[in-house]
């Protein structure tokens, strides 16, 4: 009983730490910059919304949130298909995609629960589903140039 116990207990630690790690790297990789950022040149040339998102994002109310959050979807889908599509990706940038795109999921779902109790928690999550999308159109924009 008591090794079943401590299993679940390190089981549970391992997977919180897990999430905290698996988190902090995803905020280091959208905080790292490039020499030069072609987000918005691919926001221009694509009609991508995730601009005036970031730009809106501060002083709107709780019942623009789903509005924001369909904008940053389209935005992502787009982006997806198009890195997905596009010229060939190298392993180490693969691997920041699928991290990047997991973690964009996550923030979606967790803004879609949080929504429900708080005004504040749902802006934090759009932002960060904000910084994927322009993080991909910088990434897009890199591999155009």
């Amino acid at each position: 009983m008591t090794e079943t116990i401590a299993t679940i207990i390190v089981t549970c630690g391992s997977c919180v730490l897990f999430a905290y790690w698996f988190r902090y790297v995803c905020l280091l990789m959208l905080e790292a910059k490039t020499p030069r950022n072609h987000s918005n040149q691919v926001a221009a040339a694509n009609r991508l919304a995730f601009p005036e998102v970031q730009a809106r994002l501060p002083e709107c109310g709780p019942h623009v949130v789903p509005l924001l959050q369909d904008a940053l979807d389209r935005d992502y889908r787009l982006l997806v298909y198009l890195l997905d599509h596009g010229a060939p990706v190298e392993q180490s940038r693969a691997l920041e995609i699928r991290m990047l795109r997991t973690h964009y999921r996550v923030m979606r779902a967790w803004c879609r629960v949080s929504r429900h109790w708080s005004s504040h928690t749902p802006r934090r999550a759009i932002e960060e589903m904000a910084a994927v999308v322009a993080h991909f159109a910088g990434m897009l924009g890199e591999l155009r140039a």
